[in-house]
C-alpha cells in the first residue's frame, strides 16, 4: 500500500471503544500516517481518532430503552452516512460491535462502493440467527473473536477471519493481585469483591441499587469485606450517590475507570452480563453474573435466545461454570449469597480458575496483527 489511508470507524459504548482502541494500536503500527474518524471514545482518541460523536451516544441496550433514544440514534446514523459519502470518502469502514447501528450503516456504505469490515461477529450462535442475512448483505469481511465463528459464517457465504480476542493478549495469563492491591491502597489480607454493575446508564439504573443492596448484606454478614467499584466518568455522580445511600460507603472504594485494576485485585466479582464478564474470566476471577432490564425487553430477548447461557464465560465453556442470576432471580439476597458461596469454596474457585486459564489460552492470538493483515488485503483489492 502507498499513500495516506483514511478509515472510518464506529464503536458503541465502553467495550467497543476498548476493542477499537486495541485495534487502532495495531493499525497505526502498520500505517503511522493513518487517518481515522467517526464515532468513538477515549481509548480510540488516544490513538489519534477523530471522534465526530462520542461512543456513549450508542450505549443503549434493550428494545424499550432503544425506543426512547431511537430518533437521536437514527439521526446520528443519517448524518454520519451523509458525511462519510462526501468527498473524500473513507478507503474502508470498520464497524466495531454495535450491530443494530453498524450493520444498516455498513449496508448503505457497501452499496455505494465503500468496503466494509465488521469487528466482532454478531452473536448469531446465541440469539437472532436471522441476522446472518443482514450480515451477508452489509459486510465484506468479519473479524471474529471466537474460533468457531468463521466456519459458521462460511456456511452462509460470509468471509471471516479468526483474530482471537484482543483482551486475551493484553490481560496477563497470571494477573498480579498484589501489585493491583498496592495501587488501590488495599492490603494483601483484605477479602475484596469487585462490583461492576455495567457501563450504561440503563444498566446502572436497574442493577446499581441491587448491587449496593447485595454489598450491604455481604458487609453485614462479613464486616471485614472490602468492595471496589469502577465507575465510567459519565456515571460517576450517580454511582457516588448510590454508594452514599447504601450504608456501607466506608467499605466501598469507587474508582475512576480502572476496571482491570479492580478485577486484578479482587477475590470475586459481582458483575453485569456483557463484555466485562469475559474480562473477569481472563483475570481468572470467580464471578456472579447478573442482569435486570425492562420487563418487555427481557421477554422479547428471552424468546430469541438459542442457548441456555447468557454470560460469555458460560457460553464459551458451554457450561454453567459461574452462576447467572437474571431478572427476578437477581435479588439482593441471592446475589449476596452467591458471591459469599464463592468466598467459602476455595476448591471451587481453583477449579473455575483453571477453566478460565484454558479459555484464555484458546483466545490468545496476535489480534491486532491478524486483524491488520485482513484489513490490508481488503484495502489492496
Amino acid at each position: 500500500m502507498s499513500g495516506s489511508k483514511r478509515l472510518a470507524m464506529v464503536a458503541g459504548e465502553a467495550s467497543g471503544d476498548l476493542l477499537a482502541g486495541l485495534l487502532l494500536g495495531g493499525l497505526r503500527q502498520r500505517w503511522p500516517d493513518l487517518q481515522t474518524q467517526g464515532i468513538g471514545g477515549a481509548r480510540m482518541r488516544e490513538h489519534g481518532f477523530d471522534a465526530w460523536w462520542s461512543s456513549d451516544k450508542l450505549a443503549v441496550r434493550g428494545y424499550i430503552e432503544v425506543l426512547r433514544h431511537y430518533r437521536e440514534i437514527v439521526g446520528i446514523r443519517k448524518q454520519l452516512r451523509e458525511r462519510l459519502l462526501q468527498s473524500p470518502r473513507p478507503d474502508l469502514f470498520i464497524g466495531v460491535d454495535a450491530p443494530d447501528f453498524n450493520l444498516e450503516l455498513e449496508a448503505d456504505l457497501k452499496a455505494q462502493g465503500v468496503p466494509t469490515v465488521h469487528f466482532v461477529c454478531p452473536s448469531i450462535w446465541a440469539w437472532r440467527p436471522e441476522r446472518v442475512d443482514q450480515i451477508r448483505r452489509s459486510v465484506d469481511h468479519v473479524l471474529c473473536l471466537f474460533p468457531f465463528e468463521p466456519e459458521l459464517l462460511a456456511r452462509h457465504g460470509i468471509a471471516a477471519t479468526y483474530v482471537g480476542h484482543p483482551l486475551a493478549e493484553v490481560i496477563p495469563m497470571e494477573p498480579d493481585r498484589q501489585a493491583a492491591r498496592r495501587a488501590l491502597g488495599l492490603s494483601d489480607e483484605d477479602t475484596v469483591v469487585a462490583l461492576l454493575p455495567g457501563s450504561r446508564a440503563s444498566e446502572l439504573a436497574y442493577l446499581g441499587p441491587l448491587f449496593m443492596q447485595a454489598a450491604q448484606r455481604m458487609q453485614t454478614e462479613r464486616p471485614g469485606l472490602r468492595f471496589v467499584l469502577p465507575a465510567v466518568p459519565a456515571l460517576r455522580a450517580r454511582i457516588d450517590a448510590l454508594v452514599a445511600a447504601s450504608g456501607c460507603a466506608p467499605k466501598v472504594l469507587v474508582l475512576d475507570g480502572q476496571s482491570h485494576q479492580a478485577l486484578a485485585a479482587c477475590d470475586a466479582t459481582l458483575i453485569a452480563s456483557g463484555t466485562a464478564t469475559l474480562e473477569a474470566a481472563l483475570f481468572k476471577r470467580p464471578m456472579v453474573i447478573a442482569y435486570n432490564m425492562n420487563w418487555i425487553s427481557w421477554q422479547i430477548m428471552r424468546r430469541k435466545q438459542l442457548q441456555p447461557w447468557v454470560g460469555l464465560p458460560n457460553i464459551l465453556c458451554q457450561d454453567f461454570v459461574v452462576p447467572e442470576l437474571l431478572q427476578q432471580a437477581a435479588s439482593p439476597e441471592a446475589l449476596a449469597r452467591s458471591v459469599l458461596d464463592w468466598l467459602d469454596s476455595p476448591e471451587r474457585m481453583a477449579t473455575v480458575q483453571q477453566r478460565f486459564t484454558t479459555l484464555h489460552q484458546t483466545l490468545r492470538r496476535p489480534t491486532a496483527m491478524l486483524a491488520t493483515d485482513a484489513i490490508e488485503k481488503i484495502l489492496e483489492r
